[in-house]
């Protein structure tokens, strides 16, 4: 698509995403990129995404650092990797050890991908299907494929962070690769299992066309994709509406999705 100003939000969500898990406040990011050949403009747009992640997340964008290979790589080809360190005070860390049977499940929606699932989303939309990137990404949608491929990942890391000095969170899954069932399980205690109401939110359009097009099984699309949640948090019945009002506030509409039921550590979602 030549729009490379979108990666870099990409990037950073996916580092204070899951610092914010721990209950981290994000401090600070560091980004490297490495180029066949360097072109200051296309250097200064993928920056630009490094930089604006960090203002959605409320971090500093405090150096970087480019390396240009040429002969080892092809002109067009980049590298861009970052790290973020956040901070969290030793008795405020966030484990799940306070999970417990009856607090209930709260999820974040994702209007797209959230930078899981391309290579399967390619191989259906683009290889399979054959569908252009400046087709329309659905029947009467006003969006492209592209424009759905690039979409950029929300950033919830300041939202997760008013919503755990606003009540007891006890536990925050970042929804990545491995789905739901893949993320959710890592915060659960050995005793208790998280039953995940489907029906609870509505997918955006785009994994329904995934789905239809590559014929994927249901199983195999909840595994590689997040479905329309991208963040899970785990908060006592008592707090849930405080905890929605807070991320209203910042900008979510989020919704419950399930309680925490005796078990044995897994999840499932019917």
């Amino acid at each position: 698509m030549g729009r490379l100003d979108t990666i870099g939000i990409d990037l950073v969500a996916m580092c204070v995403d899951d610092l914010v898990c721990q209950g981290a406040e994000p401090l600070f990011f560091l980004d490297y990129i490495s180029v066949g050949r360097l072109v200051p403009e296309r250097m200064e747009a993928l920056v630009a995404g490094v930089a604006e992640g960090c203002r959605q997340a409320g971090c500093a964008l405090i150096g970087g650092e480019m390396a240009e290979h040429p002969g080892v790589m092809p002109d067009d080809d980049f590298d861009l990797v970052g790290f973020a360190v956040g901070v969290v005070e030793r008795d405020r860390i966030v484990t799940g050890e306070h999970v417990a049977v009856g607090d209930t499940l709260i999820g974040l929606p994702s209007p797209g991908l959230r930078s899981n699932g391309y290579s399967l989303a390619r191989s259906v939309l683009l290889d399979r299907a054959g569908l252009a990137l400046d087709a329309p990404a659905y029947e009467g949608a006003p969006t492209t494929v592209g424009d759905e491929l690039l979409r950029p990942s929300v950033i919830y890391a300041p939202a997760v962070r008013a919503a755990l000095a606003a009540v007891d969170v006890r536990a925050v899954a970042h929804i990545t690769g491995g789905g739901m069932a893949g993320n959710l399980d890592r915060v659960l205690p050995a005793d208790a299992d998280a039953e995940v109401t489907r029906s609870a939110w509505e997918s955006p359009r785009i994994f329904g066309e995934i789905q239809r097009l590559g014929d994927v099984d249901p199983a195999e699309m909840a595994r590689v994709f997040n479905l329309g949640i991208g963040m899970v948090l785990v908060v006592p019945p008592a707090d849930a509406g405080r905890a929605l009002s807070v991320l209203a506030e910042h900008g979510h509409a989020a919704v419950e999705i399930g309680t925490i039921t005796p078990g044995t550590g897994e999840v499932h979602v019917t």
